[in-house]
């Protein structure tokens, strides 16, 4: 089933950025079946989210051609302007990806969307909400999650990590720094505080 609200419920209204801690997308993926093949695809299409950082548009969007399993890319070809961007996925990603896209094959799909309904056509950004209400609710997770909250803990992941803003900025497809700055400093500001803290410099010189 694809269908579903062409709008976010709280489209106007603003929340809070609550990005998850990894053991709890760990708690989302686990409840994906690991041998439906709604399960498979879903679980696929979570690490996506999780683990590039794309908008659930994006994710939407891509094409299997657009999977590079031997370099571990994704080709993005419609990011927010419709720019283009490639992005790496990690080998656990990947193989999440890798599964749905032999199953995929086996339901006999060649072209349209990767992310399909079981009959091949597209699935709506409002499914992939009400499929995160859903995982969220078995998983008992009592944070809100929805699909920007996954790139959301992908980009505070990033500046836990360290990465340099620029990177972060292209990662994300943002159109600048400034942008990635502002984005950045909803997402994970207290990560941005402990980053700047530990940083050493030695004001004598």
């Amino acid at each position: 089933m694809s269908k579903g609200n062409t709008q976010p419920p709280n489209k106007g209204h603003k929340y809070p950025a609550e990005p998850l801690s990894a053991d709890e997308v760990a708690l989302l993926l686990r409840g994906c079946s690991l041998r439906a093949p709604t399960g498979i695809r879903n679980r696929a299409l979570i690490a996506v989210m999780y683990r590039a950082g794309l908008r659930v548009s994006e994710a939407l969007a891509l094409r299997p051609a657009e999977v590079n399993t031997t370099d571990g890319t994704l080709r993005v070809l419609h990011g927010k302007g419709d720019k283009a961007r490639t992005v790496g996925l990690d080998a656990g990603a990947l193989d999440a990806v890798a599964r749905w896209m032999d199953k995929r094959r086996e339901s006999g799909f060649r072209n349209g969307p990767l992310f399909c309904t079981l009959a091949g056509g597209p699935l709506s950004a409002g499914y992939v909400r009400d499929m995160l209400k859903r995982q969220r609710a078995k998983a008992g997770i009592e944070k809100r999650v929805h699909p920007h909250g996954l790139r959301h803990t992908h980009a505070a992941e990033l500046v836990r990590e360290g990465v340099p803003i620029n990177v972060i900025r292209d990662q994300l497809g943002h159109s600048s720094l400034a942008v990635t700055d502002r984005y950045l400093r909803n997402v994970a500001p207290a990560d941005l505080i402990a980053l700047g803290k530990s940083r050493t410099w030695d004001g004598e010189r």
